[in-house]
């Protein structure tokens, strides 16, 4: 892992997000990306002219280059390689151009989550970044002092579409040094008996060179409640997830397991995109 990005808007939990950035980029020589979004209406925009050429462009992004420069100067930056960059892209965009510019590794965001009528109508930008990133997102909740992941569960379906995930959730597992807990929830709606289940999940993990696992099958009434309350029973460290990225009509009658765990987990949460 080499570089890692921030979406920031200068808020406690963006600041959660970059402080967990600085202990990791310290850990393993990481460059940071930090990125702040300008959401200018488009009404406003001249198509012959730049956003250079707006004033208000012209303020905000003084102001942001601003807060940049208050942000490095916090001690655990200290001595580390940052750079910044203004946009006037949607979130999701803008961190999908930057991801893609600069080769980034992991995309490292804070939230503290919505519900409610607020998460069906609008969601939140970290929703939309989990939702449609190629690059793994790990969204922080709260300030982590020290961030060491010892315990981390996988949760997942064990089916052959999740296996390129898995195989950069043991390439993480290897760089934190930490246990795998790889999780399958059974639920009224989807049920498979234990026997089936351990049988999957053991074929599944045949085709990798790693031998850092448990191996756990946990029955409850939901999938998301499932992985919450089996990574609340071995107090994990850090909860990670392939999405599918659904988008439409399809993410609004599906779901997502994995937006949801963003919202209500209390735990880091790490997401990879299938």
């Amino acid at each position: 892992m080499k570089n890692i990005l921030v979406p920031t808007d200068f808020s406690d939990q963006a600041e959660n997000a970059l402080k967990v950035a600085g202990q990791l980029a310290r850990k393993y020589n990481c460059e940071i990306y930090l990125l702040h979004i300008l959401e200018i209406p488009l009404q406003e925009i001249d198509a012959l002219s730049s956003y250079s050429n707006l004033p208000e462009a012209v303020y905000f992004m003084k102001l942001a280059h601003k807060q940049f420069e208050e942000l490095k100067t916090n001690d655990y930056l200290t001595g580390l390689t940052i750079h910044e960059t203004v946009q006037f892209h949607e979130i999701f965009k803008g961190v999908f151009h930057i991801c893609k510019k600069h080769d980034i590794d992991l995309v490292i965001m804070g939230s503290n989550g919505v519900s409610g009528l607020k998460e069906m109508l609008i969601g939140s930008n970290t929703e939309k970044v989990v939702r449609t990133s190629e690059t793994p997102v790990l969204v922080v909740k709260n300030e982590h002092k020290t961030f060491k992941v010892n315990d981390f569960v996988f949760a997942s379906d064990f089916k052959d579409e999740s296996k390129a995930t898995y195989k950069k959730a043991i390439d993480l597992a290897n760089m934190l040094q930490a246990k795998m807990h790889l999780l399958m929830v059974n639920t009224p709606n989807k049920f498979m008996t234990s026997a089936r289940s351990e049988d999957r999940m053991k074929k599944f993990v045949e085709a990798f060179n790693f031998s850092n696992y448990t191996i756990n099958i946990y029955n409850d009434i939901s999938i998301e409640k499932g992985i919450m309350n089996f990574s609340q029973s071995i107090k994990a460290d850090l909860i990670g997830m392939s999405t599918h990225g659904r988008q439409g009509i399809s993410h609004f009658f599906n779901g997502s397991i994995s937006e949801d765990l963003v919202n209500h987990a209390k735990r880091p949460v790490i997401t990879f995109k299938i």
